[in-house]
């Protein structure tokens, strides 16, 4: 991994979780805690749930910061119970706000996947990463006060670490919460999902998303709408789509449905050619995420008699209404969506040429509109 690639807990052109300075949109979530450790029924594990982007990882190091610079509310000291906390906000000249920004709080450990021998990060997390966690729990276990673990993402957990996993949150160690971060949480084994508490976190508001993209120090573009509703409430998405030109793609994506049932074959070439240069792999992989996008944009269109608001490029919604009208057509769409997305992964999968597969996916998207008609 190159010294100047993000950390795998970190979004490409957004800072560390941990230098993230305000959390936007998520009062709720973090009321949910708050109640929880007012109430002196803190439990030991929990799976922060949400879309990606939404501020998950953000979260989980408010609460372990919060966590490690509160005093337990068992110690009551000489007059009787703190009252009630109210907030996650822990002031940034506290040691352990210094500490965790340094990378140096001992009460603290970030489970990620890792590098291998060979210097590549791995692409899962392995049971390694969680033994090394029984040496975090010895070495801390002296001093009486709080440990927080937080993994990001337990999604990426293979079998071996998830089982060594789920023994920690069966037995935990005393004074210890475990964070556990997932975007898909299905795919975690359901005893560790039965053992932790859920917070939900949600989408985003476009007041909210204005705010967090002004904190992650990108600029929001004219089309704020436009960004609004390809980044679906996420800050993540949001970024990745300012910083690949996300928007731009699904401009042109657009009037080449617009061109539909006919095709304007030299754009569709120029977008094909354009995703498959050299060095573009991200944007060729925001540009099948694209195609994924407009083609459940027009299957939602179909199915409600309304397109999707906001618009997302310039004169969607009456290019979308135009290509499906009716639940008929809203089902072609589905179907076609299902069958295109499983070409496009397994052609990616096989490293097929980035152009043959996009413009193979154009035609079929032709064909359908062409059935439609």
């Amino acid at each position: 991994m190159t010294e100047d690639a993000p950390a795998p807990d970190q979004a490409t052109g957004a800072p560390h979780p941990r230098e993230t300075k305000q959390l936007f949109g998520q009062v709720a979530a973090e009321q949910e805690f708050l109640a929880a450790f007012n109430s002196e029924r803190l439990h030991h594990g929990w799976l922060l749930t949400g879309p990606r982007g939404t501020g998950k990882a953000t979260l989980a190091w408010r609460i372990a910061k919060f966590l490690l610079a509160t005093p337990p509310r068992d110690d009551d000291g000489l007059f009787g119970a703190p009252p009630p906390v109210h907030t996650l906000d822990i002031d940034p000249d506290h040691p352990v706000s210094h500490r965790i920004l340094a990378g140096a709080e001992p009460g603290l450990a970030a489970i990620t996947r890792t590098v291998n021998e060979q210097g590549r990060l791995r692409s899962e997390i392995v049971v390694d990463d969680i033994r090394k966690l029984s040496r975090f729990f010895g070495m801390t276990s002296a001093d009486g006060g709080r440990r927080v673990v937080i993994v990001d993402s337990a999604d990426e957990m293979n079998v071996s670490a998830a089982n060594a996993l789920l023994k920690m949150l069966e037995e935990p160690p005393a004074r210890t919460t475990l964070l556990l971060i997932s975007h898909q949480p299905s795919r975690l084994l359901p005893t560790i999902r039965s053992r932790c508490r859920t917070l939900r976190l949600k989408p985003l508001s476009p007041e909210d998303m204005r705010l967090a993209l002004t904190q992650a120090g990108a600029e929001m573009p004219d089309q704020a709408d436009h960004l609004a509703a390809l980044a679906e409430g996420s800050v993540g998405n949001a970024v990745r789509l300012i910083n690949l030109g996300g928007l731009e793609i699904y401009a042109e994506l657009t009037r080449i449905l617009e061109s539909l049932p006919r095709l304007d074959r030299q754009r569709a070439l120029a977008l094909a050619e354009a995703a498959a240069q050299r060095g573009a792999k991200e944007q060729f992989e925001l540009l099948l995420n694209l195609i994924d996008v407009a083609l459940s944009r027009l299957a939602l269109t179909g199915a409600t008699g309304a397109s999707p608001i906001p618009e997302a490029a310039p004169n969607e919604a009456e290019i979308l209404v135009r290509l499906s009208g009716t639940p008929q057509q809203a089902r072609k769409w589905a179907e076609v969506a299902a069958t295109v997305t499983a070409r496009m992964r397994h052609g990616q999968a096989v490293n097929l040429d980035p152009t043959a597969l996009v413009l193979d996916t154009v035609f079929k998207i032709q064909e359908t509109a062409g059935q439609n008609r």
